[in-house]
Formats: structure tokens, C-alpha cells, sequence
């Protein structure tokens, strides 16, 4: 292991030697070495290769010829390597921290190059763990950061070193900039003390995190590959059913009339959506159409500004005005699953929709299991729509179609055995961390019994998974 060696000696020839001999005789090797006028005069950085024992033994011969005190051996350095946009003046916020707080940089190594970027390796003299992570903190919202080198020495400065790492990690996963890697970096902070506080395997659970951003991002482009299928209603009514490998299925509704869907996925697919849609559906840009959804998670709602009208009722619009105002939206309002959530924003690229194309179909006012709020035509069809009292989440909805005998249960009803493989790794991710996906597990399970005993016949189209008849047991 390497350790750095902040050393007093005397201004006279012959100091270093001294110090050197004393290191090799102990088998450790000088792999560093750094003078620094700005913090003493007689101060110099050693940095050494060696075992334990080897240490042990330098340490004890540097203190008994006067080049290593016991304070002096409780300080540390902090190996930082900065990327920094190739322009002037880019390292001076840097700088202006390192001031402010009085840290003196041991070591500094930049060497320009043809990639827009400067790439700074610096050696942070610490005195304070506590003040070492409030520095990592500020230099990390600046600049893209790695800790590279550090001593355990603090539960703190280990906590802050691990989360900037993840938040740089994320950052590539998602080709985010820095500003939205800050947002990253607050979250995973904010998760690193919730779950420390409930003593849950932190390792793991960023682990999940990191699968969830990787599994979401490699499912791009023509990886993409969802399972399509396409049933005749009647003569003049089209079901199409897109599940993706993750997020939400898509129901589209294709009648003479124009279309109507039921939900939309995340947003970050719309590429590969619009694609897919359009190959299907051919003049879809000049059709008419309108939305429907089922509750307003962000795994459903990604591509609603697609749409003239969106129908939903007033609890899902309160979501999204939550939303364009700032404030948690009713996922977020649950503290084990705000952090899942806002990641899961950052993760899916999603943008609350445009208020103006909301259309509100009634407000629940009851404590009903399901509430009648109103109805939507479709050509001759009418879609009646029902809120549940909230055991997935607030403003949940069920749409039915009595004359067609037709479901969209979004989330209250999920078909776990009409997932493929892929949808099935996906979705053991986000009740992991979440600790559930449900508000209320067991009101879920009413609602789901309900409407599986109240719908005998009807053609379900769940949230998630296949389409499938609900045939009596």
C-alpha cells in the first residue's frame, strides 16, 4: 500500500538522504516526492510504497530523528484527479474552495491536451475528516471529481468519497452535464443518509441504482425491441399493445375517428417510440389523437406532450401541477421512495406534461374502493373511468369499456406472468428500492380481487404485461 509521509526537516544538506536511507532500509520505496514553499518551508511530501510492517518501521525511525511528529502523522493527503473545461480561469473556483477552507495543495500535475479538457491531479493536505468532506462537496458541484487516493480515516469522509464516485458513475452512464449530475450527487447524499439511518445495505442498494440507470440506457436505439401485438376489436376499432423492456406499456386505440392512447412509457424512448408507432400506423402525425392514463407515475406519462388532450382526473392533475411548481409530487411526498423518484426523473429524461393539455374527468370524493368519475367518448365507444382509493398510488385509475368488455388497470393490475424476461429484471429493481412499489400493499391486493371479480370476461390490459382475457378461475 502507498502512504504519504509529511515530514519537518532541517534546512541543511544532507536532510533527505537521511530520510531516504531510513525508508529503504525498511524495504518501503520513494514512489513520490513534493516541496511545497507555500505550506513550510521545511515541509516536504514523501510518498512511499511499502506493507504494514514496513510502515510501522519508517514511521517509528522518521519520529525518533525528529522528521515525524505525532501531529504531523495524523494529517493526510487527499489524492483528486479534476476534469475542467480547456479555458481560462477554469481552475480558479477550485482554487477559491481550496482558499476558503485553507487547504494547502501538496502536490499538482496538469499537462495540456487536444480534448477540450484539462485533466488536474492534486494532493490535498487534511487536517479534519469533517472538513475534507465538506471540500470533496464543494469541488465535486463544480467540476467532474475523483477521489483517487485517500487513508480510511472517518465514516464521514468514507460516505462522501463512495457517493461522489456513484454520482460520477451516473454521470457517464447518462452523458449527464454537470449541473444535472449535481442533482444526482444531492439525491445520492440524501440516500446515503436515509438508508445509513435505517441500517439498509447501502453498497446494494446503489448497486440497484446503478443497474436501474445502466438497464434503462442500454434498452436504446436498436436495443429497443419491444413486444408488439395488434387485435381487431370490431371492424372499426384496433387494440395495439407496445411493452417495451421497460416502463409502461403503451395501449393504442385505432378507430376511424382517430386514436386514442392509454398511457405512454418513459420519455427517454420517444425516438425509438415515435419510430415504432410510425411504422405501425402510417399518417400518424397528421391523425387525430388524445390520451388517457392511468395514474401518473413517471414510468407511464413520458410522451404525453404528444397529444392534443390528455385525460385524467384531479388527483393526477394536482400531481403535475406539483410538478411545474417545484414541490414533490405525491411519489416523492413518501421519503423511501423520493429518492428512487427523482433519479428515476433524471434516468428517463421526463418532463411534467404542458398543464394546458390536461383534461380533468372528475374528482374522487368518497372512500370507495373505486369512484365512478366520468366518462370519455371515443367514436361510438364510451370509457368510463374509475379512481381507486390509492393502494399503488394517489390518483390511481382504472378505464373500462362495458360495451367492448375492456380494462386498463395501469399499475392496480400487473400481469407478473406475462412478462418477458427482460421485464421481469427490470421490475424487481424498483420495489427494491423502494422498499414496494405500493403505497398500501394490502388495499392493492382489494382492489386487485376486485376488479378480477367484478371484470370476469373482460380483456385486460395492464400496466405492465401481457394482454390477457380474465377468464373465471
Amino acid at each position: 500500500m502507498q502512504k504519504t509521509y509529511i515530514t519537518r526537516m532541517p534546512d541543511k544538506a544532507g536532510a533527505f538522504l537521511r530520510a531516504s536511507q531510513i525508508i529503504s532500509d525498511a524495504g518501503g520505496n520513494i514512489v513520490r516526492v513534493n516541496y511545497n514553499r507555500a505550506v513550510d518551508t521545511h515541509t516536504l511530501f514523501i510518498e512511499v510504497s511499502g506493507n504494514d510492517a514496513q510502515h510501522r518501521t519508517i514511521i517509528q525511525k522518521l519520529t525518533e530523528c525528529g522528521y515525524l511528529s505525532e501531529d504531523e502523522d495524523n494529517r493526510r493527503i487527499l489524492m483528486i484527479l479534476l476534469t475542467l473545461k480547456d479555458e481560462p480561469g477554469a481552475v480558479r473556483p477550485v482554487l477559491e474552495v481550496l482558499s476558503r477552507y485553507r487547504v494547502n495543495i501538496s502536490y499538482m500535475s496538469f499537462q495540456q491536451n487536444i480534448t477540450g479538457y484539462q485533466h488536474f491531479k492534486m494532493g490535498l493536505l487534511m487536517e479534519n475528516p469533517g472538513e475534507t468532506a465538506r471540500v470533496i462537496k464543494e469541488i465535486s458541484r463544480i467540476c467532474e471529481m475523483r477521489v483517487l487516493d485517500y487513508e480510511v480515516t472517518d465514516r464521514l469522509l468514507d460516505g462522501t468519497v463512495f457517493y461522489i464516485t456513484f454520482a460520477n458513475e451516473m454521470r457517464k452512464i447518462l452523458s449527464l452535464d454537470q449541473a444535472m449530475t449535481n442533482e444526482v450527487l444531492i439525491c445520492a447524499n440524501r440516500m446515503m443518509q436515509q438508508l445509513d439511518d435505517r441500517d439498509r445495505p447501502v453498497l446494494q442498494i446503489f448497486d440497484y441504482v446503478r443497474r436501474f440507470a445502466q438497464f434503462v440506457r442500454s434498452r436504446e436505439g436498436a436495443a429497443f425491441r419491444p413486444n408488439v401485438t395488434e387485435r381487431e376489436l370490431s371492424e372499426d376499432l384496433t387494440l395495439i399493445t407496445i411493452e417495451p423492456p421497460c416502463g409502461s406499456n403503451t395501449h393504442i386505440l385505432r378507430s376511424p375517428e382517430g386514436l386514442m392512447f392509454i398511457d405512454t412509457g418513459f420519455a427517454c424512448f420517444r425516438k425509438e417510440m415515435l419510430s415504432l408507432i410510425r411504422s405501425r400506423i402510417p399518417g400518424f402525425d397528421t391523425l387525430p389523437r388524445q390520451a388517457m392514463i392511468t395514474h401518473a407515475d413517471v414510468d407511464h406519462v413520458g410522451l404525453l406532450d404528444l397529444f392534443g388532450k390528455v385525460y385524467m382526473n384531479r388527483d393526477c392533475y394536482e400531481n403535475f401541477l406539483l410538478e411545474h411548481r417545484g414541490e414533490r409530487d405525491y411519489r416523492e411526498s413518501n421519503p423511501l421512495h423520493e429518492p428512487y423518484c427523482f433519479l428515476s426523473k433524471i434516468i428517463s429524461e421526463y418532463a411534467p406534461p404542458p398543464l394546458g393539455l390536461c383534461a380533468v374527468v372528475g374528482e374522487k370524493k368518497d372512500d370507495a374502493l373505486f369512484s365512478y368519475l366520468g366518462s370519455v367518448p371515443f367514436g361510438k365507444w364510451t370509457f368510463d373511468l374509475y379512481e381507486g382509493r390509492g393502494g399503488h398510488v394517489k390518483g390511481e385509475t382504472v378505464i373500462v369499456c362495458e360495451e367492448m368488455k375492456l380494462l386498463f388497470s395501469g399499475d392496480i393490475y400487473v400481469n407478473m406472468k406475462g412478462l418477458s424476461p427482460e421485464q421481469q429484471e427490470f421490475n424487481r429493481l424498483a420495489p427494491f428500492l423502494m422498499t414496494g412499489v405500493d403505497f398500501d400493499p394490502v388495499l392493492c391486493r382489494e382492489s386487485r380481487e376486485k376488479l378480477l371479480k367484478d371484470y370476469e370476461g373482460f380483456l385486460f390490459c395492464p400496466g405492465h404485461g401481457a394482454v390477457f382475457r380474465n377468464e373465471k378461475q
